[in-house]
């Protein structure tokens, strides 16, 4: 029995300095808060010039500004100038591509907007004054894993002070406890509450007046607010009981807290609805809700020990491993597929790209965790009829997933987005993976309007050469790898092989249904998918791309994929190792994201590369580094301060390489000279 306790624990963050790269958080899932070197968010400011913004972040937590001179105006999807493209069975098909000229304003206001939004900055300040960074001494911070308690302990103009920072994992509730050994005048907490942005930070500290901060009730040591914004509006709830006061300057959207002598401990709740629970929530419920919950998780979620591995690599990548286990159950487990930045800051307006799914989420049935990514399945559910909607404007039938999406489902203009195909098969991916690691026969029957609408726009979406009898994947499209040209790209080899992986288990969740009729055409297009496309021995990105390894041997190098996270039943492995040596020999690793080392390390394993899937994991280059907190940070993009798909793509890739894959068993994926002792409980294998 592994010592899940030690391991966790060893991997505690532990900072004695200031570290403007590495914040730490804490979360449930569907909400988190960022704090600083104070466990709170003191040096708000210093952070944002850092581009790792503090932010206090719900799923739910949505803003729309208004457009307009007169601040007035809703734009539509149906508003957006389209684009044209003529297909090669005479059908003419139209996205939200480019923007056209005299556009630009609806284009931009749809891509902007639904946008994520910070919800609050909470704060010390120092006689009503921000405090500087060179006011506090002598501390230390540490994460708590096993637990999910922050605590931080500094010096302020003389007496020690110590901040225990907690969520609640039932509810949007943050708990603080703050403890000062002297006194220290003018030292107080301030809840303050921003207008939303669509910028990194989701916080406007400009526009005071475009929005209200109402008070709802209060009394000595409770308070709750209503903070409205345009359309949209949400719910605080603070409660202090120890605080010497609560006071409140809501036209200045703040909430003040006294500390009462040496002592503060209070609560923040946040809620999207009036009609939630309004009794308060004291700090020790959150606090023993938080140990329990995280007790849980811990004791029953995958784990791999590294302590006895002699390869002086292997602590750091179990230090990445459980970073990576508690950022994406904070951060990428919630009731809407995540953002790459998950609920720290804003990417892409805060609107979750459903192309990187899987990677935020498939490592979770094969750790033991397929309840963490329940709701989020859920959400392709709900919003079904969206995706038919999206599929049915270009005369396709069945559910077309987009890319780059607000809560809501709705596809957003874009260069890229809309044009992209490889998240279409995710859902199929995830669901028949929790089904294989849960075995619950009631995921058939709940999902299988998803499977089918999914797999009929797939089939719809193949174009059939009546010439070589082949189902091809034409113009317009972009696919993973996307500094290609939409108009000339076709056939790409990695979707060509997930197309027909996709199909497979819609045709395999058709079988166990009895579902005969679509099993039949499902079956039909997926065995006559036009095969990958090779040159000198390699297998090419696309059809249309002889140069694959001269002039776009950037970006990501998705062949591989089709031998790796799929089972590549029609992939040659001789071919594919030879198109590994090229990748590895000339590809521009700087232009690579995180998730491509997870994905190349898992081609590694399949064509038995041991030593190369190792190398390829712990890469020394700026997209594959991991802050001193687990973040997978995008070093040459500055709007990428972590990468949650990164982090996934890791725990994905040490599933396959612990508990296998197929009849490939027993650490298939590491060195078996003695270097890579290690021990793994709770990890399923890949069932391909």
């Amino acid at each position: 029995m592994i010592d899940r306790k030690k391991v966790v624990r060893r991997n505690n963050p532990i900072y004695t300095q200031y570290d403007k790269n590495a914040i730490l958080s804490v979360g449930n899932g569907n909400f988190a808060f960022s704090a600083d070197i104070t466990g709170l968010q003191t040096f708000y400011g210093k952070q944002k010039k850092a581009n790792l913004p503090l932010c206090t972040m719900a799923q739910w937590g949505w803003h729309t500004r208004p457009a307009g001179a007169g601040r007035d105006t809703y734009y539509k999807p149906g508003d957006v100038e389209k684009m044209s493209f003529d297909l090669k069975n005479g059908k003419k098909v139209s996205y939200a591509f480019k923007c056209q000229k005299g556009n630009e304003e609806i284009y931009h206001w749809l891509r902007e907007n639904p946008h994520k939004m910070s919800l609050a900055r909470i704060a010390f300040f120092l006689d009503e004054k921000e405090i500087d960074l060179e006011e506090i001494t002598d501390t230390t911070q540490e994460l708590d894993l096993y637990e999910g308690v922050l605590r931080s302990d500094f010096v302020l103009r003389g007496s020690k002070v110590h901040v225990d920072t907690v969520c609640s994992q039932e509810a949007d509730v943050l708990g603080f406890r703050v403890r000062c050994d002297k006194e220290i005048p003018g030292l107080s907490v301030k809840i303050l509450f921003p207008y939303g942005a669509s910028d990194i930070t989701g916080a406007d500290w400009k526009h005071k007046d475009w929005h209200k901060t109402e008070l709802i009730s209060k009394d000595n040591t409770c308070m709750r607010v209503r903070c409205s914004l345009d359309q949209d509006e949400y719910f605080v709830n603070v409660s202090a009981a120890c605080a010497k006061a609560v006071s409140d300057n809501l036209s200045e959207h703040e909430i003040d807290l006294s500390l009462n002598q040496r002592e503060c401990i209070f609560t923040v709740g946040f809620c999207p609805e009036t009609g939630e629970s309004n009794t308060p929530v004291t700090f020790d419920e959150v606090l023993d809700n938080s140990r329990e919950e995280y007790r849980c998780f811990w004791n029953t979620t995958g784990i791999i020990d590294f302590e006895n591995a002699k390869d002086p690599r292997a602590r750091e990548l179990e230090r990445r491993e459980i970073l990576s286990l508690y950022l994406l159950r904070i951060q990428s487990c919630g009731t809407i597929p995540p953002q790459e930045t998950g609920l720290t800051c804003n990417s892409w307006y805060g609107k979750p790209h459903l192309e990187m799914y899987v990677w935020h989420c498939a490592w979770a049935p094969f750790w033991n965790d397929s309840e963490l990514v329940m709701d989020s399945l859920n959400w392709y559910k709900e919003h079904l009829d969206q995706a038919r909607e999206n599929a049915a404007c270009n005369g396709y039938h069945g559910a077309r997933w987009p890319k780059m999406v607000d809560a809501d489902a709705v596809d957003s203009p874009s260069p890229v987005a809309t044009l992209l195909i490889w998240q279409q098969p995710h859902i199929l991916y995830m669901l028949e993976m929790v089904y294989q690691c849960v075995h619950d026969e009631s995921l058939l029957r709940k999902y299988w309007a998803v499977v089918k609408e999914t797999a009929d726009f797939m089939c719809d979406f193949a174009v059939y050469n009546e010439e070589s009898g082949e189902y091809e994947l034409l113009p317009p499209l972009i696919p993973a790898q996307e500094v290609h040209n939409a108009s000339t790209t076709k056939n790409p080899t990695f979707e060509l092989e997930y197309w027909r992986f996709g199909l497979e288990i819609a045709a395999r969740w058709a079988e166990r249904l009895g579902e005969s009729e679509v099993q039949h055409l499902w079956t039909t297009v997926l065995r006559n998918m036009k095969e990958s496309s090779i040159k000198d021995g390699v297998y090419l990105a696309c059809e249309s791309c002889p140069d694959t390894f001269t002039r776009f041997n950037r970006d990501h190098p998705s062949m591989l994929a089709a031998y790796g996270i799929l089972d590549g039943e029609r992939i040659d492995s001789e071919i594919m190792g030879k198109t590994l040596d090229r990748v590895l020999e000339g590809w521009e690793y700087p232009t690579m994201w995180g998730w491509d080392f997870a994905m190349i390390a898992m081609t590694a394993v399949r064509l038995h590369r041991l030593g190369t899937a190792i190398d390829i994991l712990l890469m020394d280059t700026q997209k594959n580094y991991y802050a001193a907190n687990g973040n997978n940070y995008q070093i040459l993009r500055p709007d990428l301060p972590l990468y949650l798909p990164g982090n996934g793509g890791l725990l994905w890739a040490l599933a396959m390489m612990t508990a296998g894959y197929a009849d490939n068993g027993n650490c298939p994926g590491f060195p078996k000279d003695g270097t890579w002792d290690l021990e793994y409980e709770n990890i399923h294998p890949f069932p391909y």
